[in-house]
Order: structure tokens, then sequence, then C-alpha cells
């Protein structure tokens, strides 16, 4: 009778040992293959606040795992991490293991969403650019421009030109706000390098001085070689008191009724933006130099030219004398007629 109980107490415990070594293989199996996936990539939503076992749920609703939530579990303790999952966005493309992307969501590797700022912006075009981004809240949509600048920590500060363009990485859920905050705090090292780096004979003030000039030449051209030459022209025009005549600032002064077409008539209307009827720099920037349009305007082209005309293709031609420029602004006229 004592034999045939520990004959069965050791069936018993065999079988214990298999269903355990099956168990530990068939987690082990499932850590380590592949969600069932689709032909394409998913992204995985988990709002701040989830419990695990609805992460999991989730995952079985849409068919990437079959799994019963004990294994998730289990594997979550093993790799202690259960309670050190990460909100967010995450991208679940094919060959994700449930190992992986536990690791993952337990480093935050969440999803980086970008956002442009393309250079010779105008704020209203940033704030555009912000507002067509589905991922970013949408913070300042009722805000004035003073307002926004107000809740970015630059109360009082004109927006035009202060946000760098570049790309930004942001994550979903954050606000427009974040974003340029960070815009507005990269402009601001930007134009302090530029400062710093500037030749001794410039003539500007400060730094806010450079940003106007440098959205001016920024505005001017978009070919990399012409911005230290365009940069030179406007600043020997102002050691020598000659007015700019630049038209981007007319057009920035006639503000959203310009049609694309510009006349004689907003050439002679005088507001605080027309360099053709006032002298110096215009009192705010017109729109968002990059970074080479700062250095340009910090180092500009030691030449002798005070003019340039468009030559149609997206170049200009420098003329040192007036003469010369009207012959060149003949010469290009008549071309493009």
């Amino acid at each position: 009778m004592r034999r045939a109980i520990v004959v069965a107490l050791l069936a018993l415990l065999a079988a214990a040992v298999a269903a355990g070594v099956w168990f530990w293989r068939d987690h082990t199996a499932f850590a380590d293959a592949p969600l069932g996936l689709g032909a394409t990539e998913r992204v995985l939503d988990v709002p701040l606040g989830t419990p695990f076992n609805r992460v999991v749920r989730d995952l079985r609703r849409r068919g990437l795992t079959e799994a019963p939530l004990a294994y998730w579990r289990l594997l979550a303790w093993q790799m202690r991490v259960s309670d050190g999952l990460h909100a967010g966005e995450y991208a679940v493309e094919q060959g994700l293991t449930p190992r992986r992307l536990l690791d993952r969501m337990a480093r935050g590797e969440v999803i980086q969403h970008r956002v442009t700022l393309i250079e010779g912006s105008s704020f209203r075009e940033i704030r555009a650019a912000l507002a067509r981004e589905e991922a970013l809240a949408q913070a300042s949509g009722a805000m004035s421009d003073a307002e926004i600048m107000a809740a970015i920590g630059a109360a009082g500060v004109h927006p035009e030109g202060r946000f760098l363009p570049e790309t930004y990485a942001y994550t979903r859920g954050m606000r427009d706000l974040d974003v340029l905050r960070r815009a507005y705090g990269a402009m601001q090292k930007a134009l302090a390098a530029a400062w710093a780096a500037r030749v001794a004979d410039l003539p500007l003030s400060d730094p806010d001085q450079m940003l106007v000039l440098a959205s001016i030449v920024e505005k001017e051209t978009g070919r990399a070689d012409e911005r230290a030459r365009i940069a030179g022209v406007f600043t020997r025009r102002l050691k020598i008191g000659m007015r700019l005549q630049t038209d981007p600032t007319v057009i920035y002064g006639v503000g959203t009724a310009f049609d694309g077409n510009l006349t004689r008539v907003h050439l002679a209307t005088d507001t605080p933006y027309n360099t053709y009827t006032r002298g110096g720099l215009p009192p705010t920037p017109i729109a968002a130099p990059g970074r080479d349009a700062l250095r340009a305007v910090a180092r500009p082209d030691e030449g002798q030219a005070l003019f340039f005309v468009a030559r149609g293709d997206g170049s200009h031609e420098f003329s040192a004398t007036l003469a010369q420029h009207n012959a060149a602004v003949a010469r290009w006229q008549l071309r493009r007629r």
C-alpha cells in the first residue's frame, strides 16, 4: 500500500515536472516569438495610467497576441518591469517580440514625431504648421500672439523671427507650446552664437538688430553662396546711411492684403516696414532666419557691391555702382520679358 502511494506520488511529481518543463518552454517560446502582425507596422497607444492587463487586452483585441495574461505577467516579472512601463505610442513592427516590446516600454522608447519649421516662415505660417500636426496637443489655437509669447516665458517679445527653423521631435500629447518654447530657446542660442562671432565693424547695435537683418537676408535669397554677399550689400548700405530698399520688407508691411504682385503703389506707401521710404532697419524681423542667414550677417562679404538684381533663376547679379546696377536691371528685365 505504502509502495503504491510512493509510486503515485512519484508519478504526480514527474507529471508536474513535465508540465512545468512544457510550460517553461512554451512561455520562453512566447516571449521570443514575433507578435502576430499583418504586412504593415502598427502603433500601440498606451495612455497615461493604463493598467498592465488593459495593455495586454488591447494587444489581444487587435490580434497581436493570443497568449494569456499570465504569460505576459510572468514575463514582466522576470524582466523586473512590472511597475516600470511608460505610457506613450510604441511602434509594433514586423518581428517584434513580447520581450522586446516590454523592454521598449520599460525604457520609454516611444515614437518620435517630427515637425519642420521652414527657413523664412512668418510666425503666422509657423502657427499654421504646428496646427497641422495631429499628434500635437493644440493649446494655442485660441491664443493671441502676445498670449503665446507670455505662455512660453517671453512676455512682451514680438514673435516674428524668434523661432529657429529646424526639425523638432516630439511625442504624442506634447503641446504646440512645448515645441514653440524649444524653438524660441534654440533661436536665442543661435543668435547669441552668431553675435559672439560677428566681425568688429558690424553696423548693428545689438543681437536684435542682427536678427532683423538676418530675416531680410533669409527672404532675399535661398542660395547658400549668396547669403554673405547680400548681407554685405545691406551692411555697407547701413554704414553709409543708404536706405536698404528691399522688397520683402515692403511685402511684410502690406501684410495679408498682399496678392503676390508688388506694385509701385506698394513701394511708395509708407509703413514702418517700407525700407524704400524709411532709413535703417525695420522695427522687427520679417521672418524666421536660419543659422546660415545669421552667420552670413555676423560675417558679411567684404566686397564693394551696393546693389543686386534677380536674374530670374534664383540667383542675383551684384553691382558696385548705380550705373552698373541700372544696366543689369535693364538687361535682366528685358531677358525676362
